[in-house]
């Protein structure tokens, strides 16, 4: 199932014996576009502090409730190593959350990882030990591969021959957590349209101008198939758009 990732923020993070906050971001790993962390906001329980949980932690969604269940308790979220607000999160940082928990830094890869040729450095990325993990970190380093889905929102996206608009929203797939779609807002080039692109369109993204470069021309786009919001999950429809653009199913 799809889900627009802009509608799980504000979701209540509920442990097993009461709510610990709120989710307020999500941080996902540039190569293999999944989501490798939810950042919760702990409110006035744990005032002025965030905490970050992996996706492998959720036991179930409430989405008439807009919570998620998770498989931890209070006394262990206090006792979590801190992460610090506005700072980057170091791959140490993640090592000993890792630890912490127990949770598997492999979750959901790399069977189905789908790396694209980014700016940045290749690295390990998800596949990555703990051990090593702890060897390469250094205490403040931010992960080079982690991003804020917060930050990302607005970048403006470019096809080989120009810009076609910006990135409103991201679709992920809610059982495995790895992006499926950004939407692409064209208001500016193509009034009241917007498109979706996978992940495997993107050729590279520039982080200090914040734009995207993507490897289809204008043309290619404005002759996809049109999408509407409510067909989103009509099968046939995301068949035609994968075929339009040569991406595998």
């Amino acid at each position: 199932m799809l889900e627009a990732i802009s509608s799980l923020k504000g979701y209540a993070i509920e442990a097993s014996d009461g709510s610990i906050g709120a989710v307020d971001d999500f941080l996902f790993d540039d190569q293999t576009w999944r989501i490798r962390w939810l950042v919760v906001d702990t409110g006035t329980w744990l005032t002025g502090r965030q905490v970050l949980v992996h996706p492998s932690a959720i036991k179930r969604a409430d989405d008439e409730g807009r919570a998620f269940a998770v498989r931890l308790t209070k006394a262990q979220v206090e006792q979590s190593p801190d992460i610090l607000q506005d700072q980057p999160v170091s791959r140490q940082m993640q090592s000993q959350l890792y630890d912490y928990y127990g949770w598997d830094p492999i979750w959901g890869g790399p069977a189905g990882a789908m790396a694209a040729p980014l700016s940045t450095p290749p690295y390990l990325g998800l596949d990555f030990t703990r051990e090593a993990a702890k060897v390469d970190a250094a205490a403040h380093e931010g992960d080079p591969h982690l991003r804020s889905i917060a930050e990302v929102t607005g970048y403006r996206i470019h096809a080989t021959d120009g810009e076609i608009g910006h990135v409103e929203n991201f679709f992920i797939h809610s059982t495995a957590w790895g992006i499926a779609y950004l939407m692409v807002d064209t208001r500016n080039w193509w009034p009241g349209k917007h498109v979706l692109m996978s992940p495997r369109a993107v050729k590279e993204i520039d982080w200090s101008e914040r734009h995207i470069q993507l490897n289809v021309t204008r043309d290619k786009v404005k002759a996809s198939p049109p999408w509407d919001p409510a067909a989103l999950m009509d099968q046939p429809t995301m068949q035609r758009l994968h075929a339009h653009y040569g991406w595998p199913d």
